[in-house]
């Protein structure tokens, strides 16, 4: 039973100090051996590791991509002295965990304080150097390759890689954003007061052309007319010439004819001629005007 008794007491003394050597990794995880203070060993693979029994300590730092987003944007100026309000986030993980702890003591807020400053002095290098309209738009990413290039740089003294910095938005302030409107409408409206005037003098321009159009319409068409009457009237006088040559007689009485019924269409007519005039000639001698009409 003695021997049994101390089998057992040896086996879970034999447990109690592999549990307390033994040690495992994740694979989202780097782990750093203390021994002391110091660092004796670096696990960046996963697995199953030992240390020495209540010498040894173990602190684990995470191996993943971390973001750094920023409360509220920053104010930066640029080239033409305008403030502009930036919001900005950081990817950036851990690559080297010994230099890592020993350059913020393992504290994850010292390491995005460092990274914040240095990204900030960045961008205000950055934006000092160029105007609004390019740090909005124009060289918006490669501002953001300079600086990641810039913050990746001086962040591997502290075991760290900056994958990437990203300017999510870039505006102005209030009361700098309400000037620009103010602008923008101004030159809006003086475009389209322009246009209106140009668009007004157009109007002018092919309303005259188009009155003139019809003035010279109007006058080609009554010269047309006037040569279509004249020709129409110059064929009636021939046929008029034609029928008087053939009987001149009979052509001077219906032309008398026709002055009688014109002369005494209306009984309120008066007229006061000699009874011997030629008007009355064909009255005066019937007969002659039956042998004409013959």
């Amino acid at each position: 039973m003695r021997n049994l008794g101390t089998v057992l007491l040896g086996l879970i003394a034999a447990l109690l100090l592999l549990s307390l050597s033994a040690f495992s990794v994740d694979q989202r995880e780097y782990a750093l051996v203390f021994r002391l203070g110091e660092i004796v060993s670096v696990k960046k693979e996963p697995g199953l590791y030992f240390k020495v029994p209540l010498v040894d300590n173990v602190r684990y730092f995470d191996k993943r991509i971390l973001t750094l987003n920023w409360v509220e944007p920053d104010r930066f100026l640029t080239s033409e002295k305008k403030n502009v309000l930036v919001d900005s986030f950081i990817k950036w993980r851990i690559v080297d965990p010994a230099k890592y702890y020993v350059s913020v003591k393992g504290d994850e807020l010292q390491a995005e304080r460092r990274l914040s400053q240095t990204v900030n002095d960045g961008l205000r290098a950055e934006f000092g150097k160029r105007t609004i309209h390019e740090v909005v738009s124009g060289e918006r990413s490669k501002i953001m390759d300079i600086l990641r290039q810039r913050a990746d740089r001086d962040s591997r003294q502290m075991g760290i890689q900056v994958l990437d910095v990203r300017l999510r938005r870039v505006d102005l302030p209030q009361e700098v954003s309400e000037s620009v409107y103010q602008r923008m409408e101004a030159e809006r409206k003086r475009v389209a007061n322009e246009l209106r005037s140009r668009g007004a003098g157009e109007a002018e321009k092919i309303r005259a052309d188009a009155d003139r159009q019809r003035e010279v319409i109007i006058a080609e068409a009554f010269s047309e007319a006037q040569k279509t009457k004249g020709e129409g009237d110059a064929k009636a006088a021939e046929i008029y010439s034609q029928a008087y040559s053939k009987n001149p007689e009979f052509y001077a009485f219906y032309r008398s004819l026709d002055a009688y019924r014109n002369s005494f269409k209306s009984k309120s007519d008066v007229m006061v001629l000699d009874p011997g005039s030629d008007f009355f000639k064909y009255m005066r001698n019937s007969g002659r005007a039956g042998s004409a009409a013959k």
